[in-house]
């Protein structure tokens, strides 16, 4: 068993399509759009479906907002340098919400970025 995917909903799907491919690096893999069921997809990630976990952007027509909830956490992406990753988001018009640097109390590197939507990403530093 492998984790295939994780779904986000979106509120405009171009937005956060080009946030995930532009700012943030990923490929855009495949779209569907089912206008009879009023929703569109877009799956984007850093590889292949069948072989890496990837992010399956939902937007439901004439839904351009969605309450976040207390339940969801983040996404977590492998960095080799956190503070070289938040430089190039933020030039790439990207939210860093928290400046690459040790995470409290321990050595590893951290930082947080929010997509367009209020979603939480977190670059962990693997490169030591």
């Amino acid at each position: 068993m492998r984790i295939l995917h994780t779904m986000l909903r979106v509120g405009d799907l171009q937005r956060s399509v080009d946030f995930y491919t532009q700012v943030m690096g990923m490929q855009l893999l495949r779209t569907t759009d089912r206008p009879d069921q009023k929703y569109s997809l877009a799956f984007v990630g850093y590889g292949a479906e069948s072989e890496h976990a990837v992010l399956e952007l939902t937007y439901n027509y004439g839904v351009d907002k969605y309450d976040m909830g207390g339940a969801f956490g983040h996404i977590a992406i492998a960095v080799d340098d956190a503070y070289a990753a938040c430089e190039k988001i933020k030039a790439a018009g990207g939210n860093v919400t928290r400046e690459a640097g040790p995470v409290k109390g321990g050595t590893t590197v951290i930082a947080f970025v929010t997509d367009p939507d209020g979603y939480k990403i977190e670059l962990i530093q693997t490169r030591r």
